[in-house]
């Protein structure tokens, strides 16, 4: 079996609970959402086949433990589900951040799910698979809503309520989008009481935000 992969690379983590951490990034081509802010669009076309032995020669060339799969939309290929039951089965802490639009119900349960909600600025927010948030593990499981403003941090608010995220998950990430001033945003979660994490992209303060393979 082969995937369609954008790029390999070691890296930082640089966003949810791990960010920091050294990681193996496997990043696949495609994505079936067009949120207006995305920073990957060089995920959406192109890419190169790549058998699963050959991918993981070069994970094991990389020698770290811990590896994301992301995209694009990795959930979008039906062959990144054995491949993700085959990295479970060597023995790696295997991180699927997921757009959210496609089902989680075949993913190995032995990987951690980072769950992108999307919210209304992203232009997508109709396309939320809901049934995904009940399939979240609070000892495994991430959720992370990128806002564009205090219009999306409501709608956050109100999801993370809805589906009683707090108790439901590992962590509640709140990303703001690239650009905005984000100390308005900051100053709400400071008031909410929420159990969430203001989360920045650790990787874009390092190598800047245009730079890929990272």
């Amino acid at each position: 079996m082969d995937l369609r992969i954008t790029e390999l690379f070691l890296s930082i983590q640089g966003e949810s609970s791990h960010a920091g951490r050294p990681c193996s990034f496997v990043r696949l081509t495609g994505c079936p959402m067009r949120c207006v802010w995305c920073d990957s669009e060089y995920t959406f076309t192109g890419g190169e086949r790549m058998s699963f032995d050959e991918i993981f020669a070069k994970l094991d060339e990389f020698g770290c433990n811990l590896i994301e799969v992301t995209g694009g939309e990795p959930l979008a290929q039906k062959n990144v589900f054995p491949f993700i039951t085959e990295l479970c089965d060597r023995g790696h802490e295997v991180l699927i951040e997921t757009g959210g639009f496609v089902s989680t119900e075949q993913v190995d349960k032995r990987a951690s799910i980072i769950l992108d909600v999307k919210c209304p600025a992203s232009g997508e927010s109709e396309r939320n698979h809901w049934q995904n948030l009940e399939r979240l593990r609070a000892e495994h499981d991430e959720v992370k809503f990128v806002v564009a403003d205090l219009a999306d941090w409501e709608y956050a608010t109100d999801i993370i309520e809805k589906h009683d995220l707090v108790s439901r998950t590992k962590e509640i990430l709140i990303s703001p989008v690239d650009g905005i001033d984000m100390r308005p945003l900051a100053e709400a979660v400071a008031r909410s009481g929420l159990r969430v994490r203001f989360n920045l992209q650790l990787h874009k303060y390092v190598w800047g935000a245009d730079v890929h393979g990272v």
